[in-house]
Formats: C-alpha cells, sequence, structure tokens
C-alpha cells in the first residue's frame, strides 16, 4: 500500500467517523426530546391527579389523615366530658359550701342577735327602774310646789294590803344604788347559756382538719391528691380509697369499686369519718 491508499484510507475513516459522530448527536437530540416530553406527560397527569406515582402516595396520606381526624374528634370528645365533669364538680362543692357557710353565719348570727336581745332585756329592765325612780321623784317635788296652804290637806287613804308583806326601811335611792350593783355583778358573772354554748363549740371540733394549698392537714398528718388512705365511717369497717381531689372545705375520693365519695372538712372535725394512710 502507498501513500496515496493510505491517505484516501484516511480521508474514508475521517469521513466515516464525522458520519458517525452527526449521527450520533441526532441520536442524542431526539433521546432528549423524548425524554422531556415524558417528563412533560408525567407533569400533566400530576397535576391532572392521574399518575399512579401520584395516586398511591396522596390516597395513603388521605387514609392517615381521616384516621388522625377520627383519634382528634374522639380525644375532643373526651376532653370536654372531662372538663364538664369537673365544672359539675367544681360546682356541686361551690354550692355546699355556700349550704355549710350560710348554715355557720345564721348561727353565729343569731348567738349574737340572743345576747344582744338579753342585754337589751338587762338594760330595759335597769332604765325602767331608773326612770320609775325619777318619775316618782318628780311628781312628789311637784306636788310639794303646789301645795296650797288655804286648801286642807287630803288625807290619802291607808292601803290594804291582804297576806304577809315586807317592809322596807331604806329609801328609793338606797334600792336602786342596790339594785345596780346586782346587776353590775351579773353581767360580770358569764351566764350559764354562753358556757353551754362554749362547750358545745368545742365538744363540735374535736379533730384537728383544715385544707391548705390543694393538701388535706388531719390530725398532724398531709394528705395530698392520688394517694391512698382507709376511710373510716361510724360503726362500720374501714376501707381503702383514693384521694382524687382537695377543696377548700372537702375531699373527694374513689373507692376501690370505682364509686366517689365526698367528704367535708366539719364532718372530718366532728369525727363522723376518720381518715389514716393506707
Amino acid at each position: 500500500m502507498d501513500d496515496e491508499d493510505c491517505e484516501r484510507r484516511r480521508l474514508e475513516c475521517l469521513d466515516e467517523m464525522s458520519d458517525l459522530e452527526k449521527h450520533f448527536l441526532d441520536l442524542k437530540d431526539k433521546l432528549f426530546k423524548e425524554k422531556l416530553n415524558q417528563v412533560r406527560t408525567k407533569l400533566e397527569e400530576v397535576i391532572a391527579e392521574k399518575a399512579i406515582e401520584y395516586i398511591e402516595p396522596l390516597a395513603a396520606l388521605q387514609k392517615n389523615m381521616k384516621i388522625r381526624t377520627e383519634v382528634a374528634g374522639v380525644y375532643r370528645k373526651l376532653c370536654l366530658e372531662v372538663i364538664k365533669n369537673k365544672y359539675e364538680c367544681e360546682m356541686q362543692g361551690a354550692m355546699q359550701h355556700l349550704k355549710s357557710e350560710k348554715i355557720l353565719l345564721y348561727d353565729n348570727m343569731h348567738n349574737e342577735l340572743l345576747e344582744k336581745i338579753q342585754r337589751l332585756e338587762e338594760a330595759r329592765q335597769s332604765i325602767d327602774l331608773t326612770s320609775e325612780w325619777w318619775i316618782d321623784e318628780f311628781q312628789s317635788k311637784r306636788n310639794k310646789r303646789k301645795w296650797d296652804p288655804t286648801k286642807p290637806e287630803k288625807k290619802k287613804k291607808p292601803t290594804l294590803v291582804t297576806g304577809p308583806y315586807i317592809v322596807y326601811m331604806l329609801r328609793d335611792i338606797d334600792i336602786l344604788e342596790d339594785w345596780t350593783a346586782i346587776k353590775k355583778a351579773k353581767a360580770a358573772v358569764p351566764p350559764v347559756k354562753k358556757k353551754m354554748e362554749a362547750i358545745v363549740k368545742q365538744e363540735r371540733i374535736q379533730y384537728s382538719a383544715k385544707c391548705e394549698d390543694g393538701k388535706l392537714y388531719y390530725e398532724g398528718e398531709c394528705y395530698s391528691k392520688g394517694q391512698s388512705i382507709l376511710l373510716e365511717v361510724k360503726d362500720t369497717a374501714p376501707f381503702e380509697a383514693v384521694i382524687t381531689a382537695v377543696s377548700t372545705g372537702e375531699v373527694w375520693l374513689r373507692r376501690t369499686d370505682g364509686s366517689k365519695t365526698k367528704i367535708y372538712v366539719s364532718q372530718l372535725q366532728k369525727g363522723k369519718y376518720a381518715i389514716g394512710k393506707a
């Protein structure tokens, strides 16, 4: 093979390579356009919500959303029931506390009014006696001033007394002073009624019980919400319960059978109920 043949062969190879390169570029452009058309078609299907790759995940998301919506609805319903029960519990506790406070206020005002009536009765008796004495003195002085020497003096008829009687040798002013001293001495001595009321009050509060800061203090022990206790009622065996709420004047308990019981601090103070640690 001479140089001319080699050159000719080289040129032919170059032409074939250029043709192949041109054909490769044409195929590359055609493949790119086809891929671009496929992507655009898939995008249009996704926008129209027809693509399988979009429909299946969307269905899973919608199913998950439905489940979570149902759970949220059930949770909302339960929360509303809890709030309603708590509201009713607070209202009932407030009404019971109001009734107990009204009874206590009535008793206090009743006792105060009785004491005032007693003091007014004593003062009235003392004032009546003093006024009678002053009226007698004033009438006697008035009669003396109206005495006329020209007119004959009228003699009073003697008072007829039937049965035994006592002749007092004291003057009216002396009797009044003695009566005032007796009243003062009587007022200094506490009446039997006040003593009896004090004894009754002491008998009412037999045990130490109070509620502070959401805790119950009973006979030196502290009880809080969620604590298990032993509740003892008069003439019955003690049973176990759990403290569910502690308010100003009452304590809510839940028994082992699920039933709820409410006791007042005043009942603990009077000994109607007794509690201890479980």
